[in-house]
């Protein structure tokens, strides 16, 4: 009888072990509210001339359907071809599945904190804010033996240096106009540094396109095999701020391609295939009961609060589009993460307990 619960203690083990991810990929795309995610485009948005670039046309023919489902599948096909068959959706508040910030600021520095530190300190209240005081899960991570040195961030906003305090944590973030590969690029890296030193720069040396942001992950993925890898696009917040609803949308249809083209990476090569975990959100929404506040967030917008939150891989039922009443917040993507890799985050501030739901 001994003998017996060891061996079924053992196969326990193994089980648990096997659904444990050994790697994990976060992305994030700033500022997409989840009205888009879940019901795909706003005919009332794009059809107002204040916004629609003047090519209502083009956005009509590419994403609209009158059937909420496909219109979403239309916007960003392999979030719901995929990522809703394999893994769990958070955030559609038509079924009052409810995600939202902590934090009482509902912008961008505030909102990248809190979901990688599990801290929704209110004394981060700006986007200049310093380098972060708090210890992320990123770097949490980078201090345990298994991933020391294999932790990586890229993102499109020059304020990810801060944000994840690149300092102190030891940790290579790659943000805005940053070269990367060192003294020593590939040849793809090289030639993504001067494609981006050359490329147009609207939005000054403080943001770049995320197509450089994207290559620049992907290449880290194929050279230098990172266990924890961090990606946080930009365009969709920027593009919205600017009330060109056309971009915006073009926007996260890109991001999800890039999503697209990182899993199927990720699933073909040895080291990552059936080991890795994929979790993707946002910083904050955006308004939408007062339509022309879509391009707006901050305390003052109502609804700039309401989020999303996605994850698939090991460990992670496929549970899809969960429909189920329930309030989840930020501050529990951070130990989410770390369990998913099978740690817990400890910090010397407080960090929220995971979203247990996604662990089940």
């Amino acid at each position: 009888m001994k003998k017996i619960a060891v061996l079924l203690l053992v196969f326990t083990s193994v089980i648990s072990n096997a659904q444990q991810a050994e790697n994990i990929i976060i992305i994030t795309t700033d500022g997409f509210r989840w009205q888009e995610l879940f019901k795909g485009m706003d005919s009332s948005i794009a059809n107002n001339r204040k916004f629609n670039q003047g090519d209502s046309t083009y956005i009509f023919k590419k994403y609209w359907s009158d059937d909420d489902k496909e219109r979403r599948e239309k916007l960003i096909p392999f979030m719901w071809s995929v990522v809703a068959e394999k893994g769990q959706l958070y955030g559609n508040r038509n079924y009052n599945n409810k995600v939202n910030n902590a934090n009482p600021h509902w912008f961008s520095y505030p909102g990248y904190s809190e979901i990688m530190t599990g801290y929704a300190d209110p004394a981060i209240n700006s986007n200049e804010y310093k380098p972060n005081p708090h210890v992320t899960v990123l770097e949490f991570l980078n201090q345990q033996p298994k991933f020391k040195g294999k932790v990586a961030a890229f993102g499109a906003w020059e304020a990810f240096d801060r944000i994840l305090n690149e300092k102190r944590s030891g940790i290579p973030v790659a943000s805005a106009y940053d070269k990367i590969g060192g003294n020593k690029p590939t040849v793809q890296q090289k030639l993504i540094n001067d494609m981006l030193a050359d490329s147009y720069k609207p939005w000054h040396t403080d943001e770049c396109f995320d197509v450089f942001t994207h290559y620049e992950a992907l290449e880290e993925l194929k050279t230098n095999k990172p266990k924890v890898l961090y990606i946080a696009y930009g365009e969709t917040d920027e593009w919205a701020h600017g009330g060109q609803y056309r971009s915006y949308l073009d926007a996260a249809h890109q991001v999800d391609a890039w999503i697209k083209q990182i899993w199927d990476f990720v699933q073909n090569d040895p080291q990552y295939k059936n080991k890795t975990a994929l979790v993707f959100t946002t910083d904050h929404g955006r308004g939408d009961k007062i339509k022309a506040e879509w391009t707006s967030h901050g305390s003052s917008i109502q609804g700039a609060s309401e989020i999303w939150f996605a994850a698939m891989g090991p460990g992670i039922t496929g549970k899809g589009e969960i429909k189920t009443e329930g309030q989840f917040y930020q501050e529990q993507f951070a130990q989410t993460i770390a369990k998913l890799l099978g740690y817990t985050f400890k910090a010397s501030h407080p960090v929220a307990k995971e979203i247990t739901e996604v662990l089940k």
